[in-house]
């Protein structure tokens, strides 16, 4: 575990697993989580040889909690300092959710040579937000929901997000697990409420559409068509028709947060395609 500190002056937390030599993936968490939602995939492939990185999102986990910064262009931003401060070369990014974003905004600017696949799960672009341009998305009165709820009560909103939709606990006959939910939970609250607040606008209203036609290193896009926080049909098949080198990769009835659910399911794909 260390620390980098970025030109605005805000330390960002992060673990580096495996061995030098090894090669590296990098891994970007989801709202309003932090690096301890990789430790299933960081243990899977820290044991097929690769070097495994995650952070913890500026105002998130244990990084540092600034008044400004969080947006996009600023998280992208502290993973180039993070990359650059490891020296990272060829790595993978695989990004979740909110994640996903800051993969897709952070490779289409990365330097030459530091990136070589992608990866996004369960991911927001192109974008959320409902729109004369995206009338597939979201309704921003859902997004102000998530404002007021968090605003009001985060402790109790955060219960709620996992115990429901989440991880899809809400359907009938889920196989639920009161350890993620506490988890999640308690990742959650380790964070500042004024950055998760202001990452709602930016996961949700944020176009990543030019950033995904720059991208020029393969991507795999994994979605489970039951998500019910980044509803499939206006997320990966759009995502995959403007990358120039996507790969869908749909996984019929599970969740938001497959991820923790089924990892069995979707770490060797994952794997498979990094070694593909």
């Amino acid at each position: 575990m260390g620390t980098v500190t970025t030109d605005d002056g805000t330390v960002i937390f992060y673990k580096d697993w495996g061995p030098r030599d090894g090669r590296p993936i990098v891994f970007h968490h989801g709202w309003p989580l932090s690096a301890d939602d990789w430790d299933n995939q960081m243990v899977f492939f820290l044991s097929h040889g690769y070097r495994v990185i995650a952070h913890d999102r500026r105002g998130h986990g244990r990084s540092g909690q600034p008044a400004t910064g969080h947006e996009m262009d600023t998280y992208a931003a502290d993973v180039t300092a993070l990359t650059d401060a490891l020296d990272l070369r060829g790595a993978c990014h695989i990004g979740h959710s909110t994640g996903g974003g800051e993969v897709a905004r952070y490779v289409a600017r990365a330097k030459p040579g530091r990136v070589s696949k992608a990866v996004l799960v369960s991911a927001v672009p192109p974008i959320m937000v409902k729109s004369d341009t995206n009338p597939g998305g979201l309704p921003i009165e859902t997004f102000d929901g998530f404002r007021a709820a968090l605003a009001a009560n985060r402790a109790q909103f955060y219960i709620d997000v996992p115990t429901g939709p989440f991880y899809g606990f809400n359907r009938p006959g889920a196989n639920v697990s009161q350890g993620l939910i506490d988890n999640w939970w308690r990742q959650g609250m380790t964070g500042a409420a004024n950055a998760q607040y202001e990452c709602i606008k930016s996961f949700s209203e944020t176009d990543f559409t030019e950033d995904l036609r720059q991208i020029d290193v393969p991507v795999l896009v994994a979605h489970g068509t039951d998500d019910q926080i980044v509803p499939y049909e206006d997320a990966a098949p759009l995502s995959v028709k403007l990358l120039g080198d996507g790969t869908l990769k749909s996984y019929d009835g599970l969740p938001h947060g497959m991820l923790s659910t089924h990892p069995d399911t979707v770490n060797p794909d994952i794997l498979a395609f990094l070694e593909s």
